[in-house]
């Protein structure tokens, strides 16, 4: 019989060896709101107004669904807790995972749910990390704010590519839809959007 590669291990470790627990305390009745963009309008200094349209964007940005895969180090973090991912993949030379051990050997497509309900795994197309470049966890929000718009450290976009990028990227859209036993990003990622372009039009203002 034919020894199952490392590929497949690696499937049957995630599935069969990681805590139901784990993933079920995940699990969450709800995950927040975002305030729309044009509620900021009270706010009549536009610098003032500005930062705070990046405040109520950082809901989002440091919410676990974006912070497991902006991972300070070369390993990739999960649950609600940003806890070092089992089993222990590594980034890898293009965010997707290292020879035997991709990402795409346990993320697929699309979310898959556990046979049992409790729980599933991740899946997208492109599922891969964020450069190290732009690794955000143990950052304040402020660190954060300046490095998304340096873009020697965010992917070389510009503000308007931001924009696209936060509201309509498929990869960014998944944490609005992460799967069982999961806490959603706040809000919607058309929410989260406007917020990006209104943040922009203020004249991209940063915490201090």
């Amino acid at each position: 019989m034919k020894r199952p590669g490392p590929g497949l291990l690696a499937l049957m470790t995630t599935t069969l060896l990681l805590p139901i627990a784990v993933y079920a305390r995940g699990e969450r009745d709800g995950h927040g709101a975002l305030r729309p963009a044009a509620s900021f309008a009270e706010i009549r200094d536009p610098a003032a107004r500005s930062v705070a349209l990046f405040t109520e964007m950082g809901k989002v940005i440091q919410s676990p669904r974006c912070m497991n895969c902006h991972p300070r180090s070369d390993r990739p973090t999960q649950y609600d807790t940003l806890t070092p991912h089992q089993p222990a993949v590594m980034r890898g030379p293009e965010g997707k995972g290292v020879a035997g051990l991709e990402c795409a050997t346990c993320h697929g497509p699309a979310n898959v749910d556990f046979v049992n309900g409790t729980g599933s795994i991740p899946g997208n197309p492109n599922w891969h990390l964020a450069p190290i470049e732009m690794a955000w966890q143990g950052k304040s929000l402020a660190e954060i704010c300046r490095q998304i718009k340096d873009p020697a450290r965010n992917g070389h976009k510009s503000l308007a590519d931001l924009v696209v990028h936060n509201g309509t990227d498929k990869l960014v859209g998944w944490g609005w839809h992460p799967g069982k036993g999961r806490t959603p990003a706040p809000g919607t990622q058309a929410e989260f959007g406007a917020l990006t372009q209104a943040w922009i039009d203020t004249g991209a203002k940063c915490p201090s």
